[in-house]
């Protein structure tokens, strides 16, 4: 295609090697595209805690989606935009996940925030070395919640068949992840909105992706961008298949662009 006006890069298993590293040659590539004016865009599921890496500050190079599009800075405004799960249906999330297992590792992402009702360990799932802050049950059902997590949860069809059609539901990491957000929540919203306030249309935008929470950029961007490592659906969706992340997929795409 020809240099596209923005570009999209989700993090983990795309911009991100498996030990959550970016390469320094994509990063020299972008702070290249950034100067030919090219719009840069990262859509995460990661909080904005874990989107800071040794080696480049990301928003020093472009534009931050959080929470899968739950929570963002408006460019025009500069105000953070939330899409919560209102408390009420966060309890009746929690209490019906906990009806079906009462062992069920259940924890709330509330604006930078992590909480859980018990301790729990997310090294071997997230590789990282914080864990979800402990308050008490009834706390913790009466929060807006940015996203709700469960993990490792067996039944997952009887777990979000009764959300399915209010809210945001998407499985990642290997079907090990549900992630719940509020049905206003997306990667492809978020960045329709961020595209409205500069003109820009999804026609005109290239995006990488791996997993299910890019599903509904593909269908939306002009370019999609598969890598090696992505899910079959999305390289159904994709104009292009890359390299995997591993081996500098977006940075070898990158690099044409220059």
């Amino acid at each position: 295609m020809k240099i596209p006006s923005a570009i999209v890069m989700d993090l983990d298993g795309t911009l991100l090697t498996d030990d959550k590293r970016i390469p320094k040659k994509t990063i020299d590539i972008l702070k290249e595209l950034k100067e030919q004016g090219i719009l840069l865009i990262f859509a995460t599921a990661r909080p904005p805690r874990i989107t800071r890496f040794e080696n480049i500050q990301l928003h020093e190079l472009g534009l931050i989606i959080y929470y899968n599009g739950a929570l963002f800075n408006c460019p025009s405004t500069q105000q953070l935009i939330h899409y919560p799960v209102e408390s009420d249906v966060v309890e009746q999330v929690v209490s019906h996940c906990l009806t079906l297992n009462p062992n069920a590792d259940i924890s709330l992402e509330v604006k930078d925030r992590w909480y859980s009702f018990k301790d729990l360990d997310y090294q071997d799932l997230m590789h990282i070395d914080f864990h979800p802050e402990v308050i008490d049950y009834e706390n913790l059902i009466s929060l807006d919640a940015t996203k709700i997590l469960v993990t490792d949860f067996s039944d997952k069809e009887r777990l979000v068949k009764p959300f399915q059609d209010q809210l945001n539901i998407v499985v990642t990491d290997e079907d090990r992840l549900i992630q719940i957000a509020s049905q206003k929540a997306s990667k492809e919203q978020a960045v329709e909105h961020i595209l409205n306030q500069h003109k820009l249309d999804f026609t005109d935008v290239a995006c990488f992706g791996d997993d299910h929470n890019d599903i509904g950029l593909f269908e939306m961007c002009g370019y999609p961008i598969a890598l090696k490592n992505s899910i079959d659906q999305l390289k159904l969706l994709a104009k292009d298949v890359t390299l995997s992340n591993n081996e500098n997929g977006v940075g070898e795409v990158l690099q044409k662009w220059l």
